[in-house]
């Protein structure tokens, strides 16, 4: 049996989540920023009407931060909370790849040292063309309270922090 990935790229490396949590990629847009959020929370930005509170992964991972550029996208996914409720967020890429499918047999699993990013929020291991992808865990990246504060974010108007940053 094999499982569908959207590869995307953060620091040079490339990475993968299921393709059943993507609901789609956007080019990367000005995002609002929110207030007293986490150092990984950029903001939010509107989509189809709905606000989409937007994460940074290279912060989240402790990776080095980058301008936005040409290739930069946001990747609207899903994540489901531990109260079976669908969370909708977006995460910043430095540039969206392909959607590839990977036989589960030749997904690895995680090494147990030598990555920046902590092995719970890795899936496995797979390779495309001689690459290692690192096949992310998006339901495991956040913890109960992150879930929450995302939540809360795409609660907020759109209009409310935008407005406010005129005055």
């Amino acid at each position: 049996m094999s499982s569908q990935f959207l590869t995307f790229k953060l620091d040079g490396n490339q990475y993968a989540v299921d393709v059943y949590k993507v609901q789609e990629v956007l080019e990367y847009t000005k995002i609002t920023r929110t207030p007293c959020s986490e150092i990984y929370q950029e903001g939010m930005i509107s989509s189809r009407g709905q606000g989409i509170s937007v994460i940074n992964l290279r912060k989240k991972f402790g990776l080095e931060d980058c301008e936005a550029d040409k290739e930069t996208r946001i990747i609207v996914m899903e994540i489901m909370t531990p109260d079976g409720d669908l969370v909708i967020f977006g995460a910043i890429a430095d540039s969206v790849q392909e959607v590839i499918e990977i036989p589960e047999k030749d997904i690895e699993p995680s090494p147990k040292f030598g990555n920046s990013i902590n092995a719970k929020y890795i899936r496995g291991i797979g390779r495309k063309d001689g690459e290692f992808i690192v096949i992310l865990n998006i339901d495991a990246i956040f913890s109960t309270d992150e879930i929450i504060s995302l939540e809360e974010v795409n609660r907020m108007e759109i209009d409310e922090p935008a407005a406010a940053q005129e005055e």
